[in-house]
């Protein structure tokens, strides 16, 4: 049975005490991590957030503290009060390592139950069942770590912001559904039965009025929800760094971006990063890496050999050129000898990206070259083809022919695959940032037959390619640009549009007539008409953010309390059934084929 304190107070934290503190009288409360009787001495770990302690109970110490403690077991809450002493055998693997403490008493707070995960680091435990008992799996010192990393990168993110001018403001949650993007969660109204307010995707539209109201410049960390299928590392709900400025240009935003980027990873990993950190426009990032996050830790660019090829009666080659694709390459390098089985697999990868096959060039030395379209070429036209590949004696050269979008999708899907395979990654502890800028305004929507915003609708375009929203909207570029560390996206932004005319010409670009963009957004269109500012600004993903800070590869691992691959919580068990007299209430009827057996 659980004892009251009564008074005692807390003195030191379990990772506190040191040798300076030795002689001291100290009071720590904890969980006990494992308990050892030694016969005549019981010795408990003792662990609170801050670390271990090592609690040694005696009869010589104090006789009733010692039977108390042999009825101590794991994960029971205890408090103990003693002297502080030197340990006779150190544990140089324990900041305390080199102290004990003497338990002259003990209170048993609470009691536990024995606990169905192992309350240890690394664990290896299902997870659904971790998350089912989430509260025992933060007890966990590697998940402790995580999310004091997390509260500390928040702490430099405030800190920094209020330096430099920002204001922290709320926007609200229970907004109007703008269904452009992701799909949105509905929240009923009681008060206006049949009406529906959405939870924010991102604060977007309420930032830009905070701009219009001339607060300059705002942040939040703030929570956003999409209801989406959870692909790796994506959350129903996830948290923002949302920053937005007035009277500024792209660099104006990147430099203060980069500035920010510099003291959160020096602050927390202590690492330098140089700025200014590299930039790249899109098309080329598209073109080399076949991605617009690429990941720079290694080369492997993708090579364009259409005019090595352009001769070819290769018919997979020629049909590709001549429906107005092209046909490119990546190089393994000292790949030459690779076994057929695994060149085969490369193959079938790059089918799950669109790609219908994939042509392989064995470079073994300069009088043999393996290759099954070696037949379609000619001597000179092969070595042509290694050449612009810019291949060696020793590589592999993997080529893929088909549309554009195609070829560099599976191409850069392909690039990273054998990086992972080739172990080239491995101890590579680099940090590479670049920022992807002059992104397309829109990307074509097969399903919905029209272009789409690649952003959202208030993205700026570029200045100089205003004209083409009318007569070329493909190729117009927006004033966007999205930071990107090690082939993962940290945040991304834009320069808004702020002027009515332009949003009308974007709104119009996108299919959108004037009544249904206005009942869409009419409240910003609105606060338009009253002198808005030029703005613009960005916003980073807090998770994935924390995830490169802690060095942890699943998002889960940074959010106190995630839902599964399911966006349910096996924990809470949510979501589940409510009441029918709140569906009642709010007027709402569950169709019989929707109910859960």
């Amino acid at each position: 049975m659980g004892e009251a304190l009564k008074g005692l107070k807390r003195t030191m934290m379990c990772g506190e005490p040191r040798e300076s503190h030795v002689g001291q009288k100290i009071t720590v409360m904890g969980w006990a991590q494992r308990k050892r009787n030694l016969g005549g001495l019981v010795f408990i770990d003792l662990r609170d957030r801050t670390g271990l302690l090592q609690v040694v109970f005696g009869e010589a110490i104090n006789k009733e503290a010692f039977e108390k403690s042999d009825l101590v077991k794991p994960e029971f809450c205890i408090a103990v009060t003693g002297e502080l002493v030197m340990r006779e055998a150190a544990n140089d693997h324990l900041p305390t390592g080199k102290v004990e403490l003497k338990g002259a008493e003990i209170k048993i707070l609470s009691e536990s139950e024995t606990p169905p995960i192992y309350i240890k680091e690394n664990l290896d435990a299902a997870e659904n069942v971790r998350l089912k008992y989430r509260y025992l799996d933060l007890r966990r010192p590697d998940m402790q770590k995580i999310l004091m990393i997390r509260h500390k990168t928040t702490k430099i993110v405030r800190d920094f912001l209020d330096e430099n001018g920002f204001l922290e403001m709320e926007t609200p949650m229970l907004t109007k559904s703008t269904p452009e993007g992701a799909r949105d969660y509905l929240v009923p109204s009681r008060n206006f039965p049949g009406k529906f307010y959405a939870l924010p995707q991102s604060p977007q539209i309420f930032k830009q009025l905070l701009m219009v109201s001339g607060y300059d410049r705002y942040f939040q960390i703030v929570k956003c929800f999409r209801d989406e299928d959870l692909r790796a590392n994506r959350q129903p709900e996830f948290t923002q760094i949302d920053c937005e400025m007035s009277f500024v240009e792209e660099d104006d935003i990147i430099a203060i971006n980069e500035r920010l980027i510099q003291r959160i990873f020096k602050e927390v990993k202590g690492v330098d990063v140089s700025l200014p950190i590299r930039r790249m426009p899109y098309s080329e990032a598209m073109d080399k890496y076949g991605s617009d996050k690429p990941d720079l830790r290694f080369g492997m660019e993708i090579k364009n050999i259409s005019e090595a090829v352009a001769d070819t009666e290769f018919a997979v080659f020629k049909g590709a050129l001549e429906n107005g694709g092209s046909v490119r390459c990546v190089v393994a390098e000292n790949c030459a000898s690779m076994g057929r089985k695994q060149v085969d697999k490369l193959g079938e990868f790059v089918k799950t990206y669109k790609a219908k096959g994939l042509a392989w060039i064995a470079y073994k030395s300069e009088e043999e070259i393996k290759s099954p379209i070696a037949k379609f070429f000619s001597e000179e036209q092969l070595k042509s083809l290694i050449e612009a590949a810019g291949a060696k004696v020793g590589d592999l050269i993997l080529i893929v022919a088909d549309k554009d979008e195609v070829v560099l999708q599976s191409l850069g899907a392909l690039r990273l695959e054998l990086a992972k395979q080739l172990e080239i990654l491995k101890d590579n502890n680099n940090y590479e940032f670049v920022w992807i800028t002059d992104f397309p305004l829109f990307e074509y929507d097969e399903e919905e037959n029209r272009y789409v915003a690649k952003h959202h609708p208030f993205t700026s375009p570029k200045d100089e390619d205003l004209e083409l929203l009318e007569t070329a909207p493909e190729k117009a570029r927006a004033k966007a640009y999205d930071i990107v560390l090690n082939g993962e996206e940290l945040g991304g932004g834009s320069i808004r549009i702020h002027d009515s005319e332009t949003q009308e010409r974007m709104f119009k670009a996108l299919g959108f007539t004037q009544e249904s963009a206005w009942e869409r957004f009419g409240f910003l269109l609105q606060a338009f008409k009253y002198g808005p500012p030029p703005h613009g600004g960005i916003a980073y993903g807090l998770d994935r953010l924390v995830m490169f800070l802690a060095g942890t590869d699943n998002i889960k691992d940074v959010i106190a309390f995630p839902k599964n691959q399911n966006a349910y919580c096996p924990m809470s068990e949510a979501p589940n059934v409510v009441d029918l007299k709140q569906l009642n209430e709010l007027g709402i009827a569950i169709k019989e084929d929707q109910k859960e057996e």
